[in-house]
């Protein structure tokens, strides 16, 4: 009897969230809402709840309430805390103006590049390195749609060819900085096998050995696709296109200004590369987390604007900018605590155990690939649905290490190739943010411009997925 109230509750609450997110309803909402749900199921059955050493709070249909708290205060107290102070530093960053003039450094060489297609791949990889930078792919959209998108245009490429790789430049860079590279790290970090696991550590050491070579393939791909759809456009197409060419906006400044202020917003990801580099050859033992560079570059940005201000008034008000930035990063957070919540009330009523015990029946038949192709396409599915990149994610975080172990196979192939689906058919959803924002600004529908995202993605995406198997099983 608690076998099939198990599975027809997590057949349920499966097909709820999917039918919230084709509502547009908040994600947030929807697996808090279904996490505490499934708790309320599984103590009705007579379950506990599936979180190590919970206290009950002796009225056990309050259980559920208390587990949500007790998930956001070890969620605050972890990684949350780190995209908090990610979300601060990011927002400073704009506020001072570096994100711009780290924008307008690194695609400069590009104005000097004058065939459409060359800049294709070029454009898609620097794009790609910017969002080290900018790691929102709404907010490097925006900002490449004002810088960017007006030199390309003046260049000869055509709109779409320009906006589909606008929408593709937030993919899969490796970045410490990242919040699902900072959720997973995170979760590694607290076992005995993985432990300390920073997340600079888990980008350098398994994410770019894959996440690299399907950039250097997406932007080949790019090149022949986006040369394929422009040769289909018919002649009224393209005189329509060349009708108007925006204006690009320029950065000001001197060249001492720059410099320092290109450096900035990249300056964590750089003492993070350091720190990296000295552990791992010059045999340093240097325990440095992201949330300590964030800080760190933030007090030294905040010392270049009392210099650049002469005035520390001027630029302690801007700091502020820094904890506006945390408050609005809270949203991620909560997403990943109530992922955890869903996951807690799949675990609480018995189906996590029942997958383990289908993923133990996988070792040793050499089809170990079996759960990340699952997960992945669990994924999609969500992903093209919700335009959301990292919520699947962050929802099976918790369950990634103990799937893997009841599979015999590693963590990195279920993570890897799991956060990196994600962040790469955002841009195939046409309800993801970032696509909206494109077609909106170049007077393009959305399904335009996924026509033009979604060969570069796709195709990265199983490339991905191939090599992840090749690498870590």
């Amino acid at each position: 009897m608690n076998t099939a109230v198990m599975i027809i509750s997590a057949v349920l609450s499966v097909g709820i969230i999917v039918y919230m997110l084709l509502k547009k309803m908040d994600i947030t909402i929807s697996l808090f809402l279904m996490g505490i749900l499934l708790m309320l199921v599984a103590v009705a059955m007579g379950n506990g709840i599936a979180i190590n050493n919970f206290i009950e709070t002796g009225i056990k249909w309050l259980d559920p309430i208390k587990a949500i708290g007790d998930t956001f205060k070890s969620g605050l107290s972890s990684y949350g805390f780190t995209i908090l102070v990610l979300g601060g530093y990011t927002m400073y960053m704009s506020h001072i103006g570096a994100n711009d003039v780290t924008v307008s450094l690194l695609t400069k060489p590009i104005k000097r590049i004058k065939s459409p297609y060359i800049l294709v791949p070029v454009v898609f990889l620097i794009g790609n390195l910017l969002s080290l930078v900018v790691p929102s792919a709404s907010n490097l959209a925006i900002i490449l749609l004002a810088t960017l998108y007006p030199v390309l245009r003046k260049a000869g490429m055509s709109s779409l060819t320009a906006a589909g790789i606008i929408a593709t430049t937030a993919t899969v860079m490796p970045t410490p900085i990242g919040s699902d590279n900072v959720a997973i790290a995170g979760e590694l970090a607290n076992t005995v096998q993985y432990a300390g696991m920073s997340s600079a550590e888990y980008v350098f050491r398994y994410h770019a050995i894959v996440s690299i070579p399907t950039l250097l393939f997406m932007a080949v791909i790019h090149f022949f696709w986006q040369k394929i759809c422009d040769n289909r456009l018919t002649a009224e197409q393209k005189s329509y296109d060349q009708a108007a060419v925006p204006q690009s906006k320029e950065i000001t400044g001197g060249a001492l200004y720059k410099t320092i202020y290109g450096i900035l917003p990249m300056l964590p990801i750089i003492i993070l590369l350091a720190v990296f580099a000295l552990n791992s050859f010059a045999g340093s033992n240097i325990n440095l987390g992201v949330e300590v560079v964030s800080i760190v570059s933030f007090i030294i940005a905040v010392l270049c604007e009392i210099i650049k201000n002469r005035s520390g008034k001027v630029a302690l008000d801007g700091a502020g900018k820094f904890f506006t930035g945390m408050g609005n990063a809270m949203p991620v957070v909560s997403l990943t605590v109530a992922a955890t919540a869903f996951v807690t009330g799949l675990n609480s009523i018995g189906l996590i155990n029942m997958l383990n015990d289908a993923m133990v029946g996988l070792k040793g038949t050499g089809m170990g690939f079996v759960l990340p192709l699952i997960l992945v396409g669990f994924t999609v599915l969500i992903v093209i649905l919700s335009g959301s990149g990292t919520s699947v994610f962050f929802a099976l975080v918790p369950l990634m290490l103990p799937l893997s172990e009841a599979a015999g196979i590693s963590v990195f192939a279920v993570s890897v190739p799991m956060g990196l689906a994600g962040n790469l058919l955002r841009a195939v959803s046409p309800v993801a943010a970032v696509i909206m924002i494109v077609s909106g600004t170049v007077k393009k529908s959305p399904l335009e411009i996924v026509k033009r995202t979604s060969a570069p993605m796709i195709a990265g995406t199983i490339f991905m997925f191939v090599l992840s198997m090749i690498v870590f099983l």
